[in-house]
């Protein structure tokens, strides 16, 4: 009887996040030297990161790398003039990729074909994944264009998360994150199905009358709430009392009048108008935000 290769078996339920830093060919006929490798090993149950490598690579012409770069952290000739040449890393940067699943942003176009050809070169057999998780094919299909062209840089900048350095390990964990973000924010969209990411709406299934104020309020639209937030804030009824009074002061049947009942109260007593003052304070911050900072403030609206 055969013995599981119990390694193996771990490796292909792995996902190594990796990036290519290259030059940009300028003259027909030049060719892309991969110019630094950024790996990182995370478990595919739980997104914790178990492994990360990170190396620059001397190419085999050095002219094709500029003496400045125009990033702040971006790679110059000298950076790589004393780096290991790919053959070199090359069977450190197989043991990473091989039996593998490969994720990355556009690495279908770009990361494959580059790793590929850069074992063609040195006339060694290129890694081969067990799958590949492409984020900029997978997002522009489920998360859409919000984002505007989908680059990473686009994708960082929609949530907030800084800008993009263009270094392997730096745009790994970037890429991560992002889809982190995204993932949480489709959730929650498929959780509320009448969640509006451009227009913050109520939804029709708010029916008890100590919500039905915040529902007239979430309905109203933000312009008004920004132009004049009190005049929309329902305060005391004609009758000067509180229009959810009937619904909030009323008490809660004893336990022993009946077995098993229990009565649905949406919010603690007293509590209306701090949710009120809450949800027209958060709606006034959603100007010009990103949806992670909305996000972040409502935690603490209901709790």
């Amino acid at each position: 009887m055969a013995i599981p290769n119990i390694s193996s078996n771990k490796r292909s339920t792995e996902i190594v996040f990796f990036d290519l830093e290259t030059n940009v060919p300028s003259k027909p006929g030049q060719k892309f030297w991969v110019l630094e490798f950024g790996a990182m090993i995370v478990c595919s149950r739980n997104l914790v990161e178990l492994e990360n490598y990170c190396t620059l690579i001397r190419p085999g012409d050095l002219s094709v790398v500029g003496l400045k770069s125009g990033r702040t952290d971006g790679i110059t000739r000298k950076a790589v003039a004393d780096a290991p040449s790919f053959e070199q890393v090359a069977e450190k940067i197989f043991s990473i990729l091989d039996g593998r699943i490969w994720a990355g942003h556009n690495i279908q176009r770009f990361n494959c074909v580059r790793i590929k050809a850069a074992f063609a070169e040195i006339g060694r057999p290129a890694p081969v994944p067990v799958g590949i998780i492409d984020s900029l094919g997978v997002l522009s299909e489920k998360f859409g264009k919000r984002a505007g062209n989908m680059k990473m840089a686009s994708l960082a900048a929609y949530f907030g998360l800084g800008e993009q350095k263009h270094r392997s390990l730096d745009d790994v964990r970037m890429n991560l994150e992002v889809l982190k973000h995204c993932a949480t924010v489709l959730f929650l969209e498929s959780s509320l199905p009448d969640l509006s990411i451009g227009n913050c709406q109520g939804t029709s299934s708010i029916t008890t009358r100590s919500r039905s104020q915040v529902q007239h309020l979430l309905s109203s639209p933000i312009d008004k709430w920004k132009n004049n937030p009190a005049s929309l804030i329902t305060t005391r009824s004609s009758r000067g009392k509180f229009p959810c009074r009937e619904e909030t002061s009323r008490k809660s049947p004893p336990l022993t009048s009946a077995v098993g009942y229990q009565r649905a109260v949406p919010y603690a007593r007293q509590s209306l108008g701090k949710v009120t003052a809450g949800v027209r304070n958060l709606l006034c911050k959603a100007q010009n935000k990103p949806l992670n900072t909305l996000l972040k403030h409502s935690s603490t609206l209901f709790r």
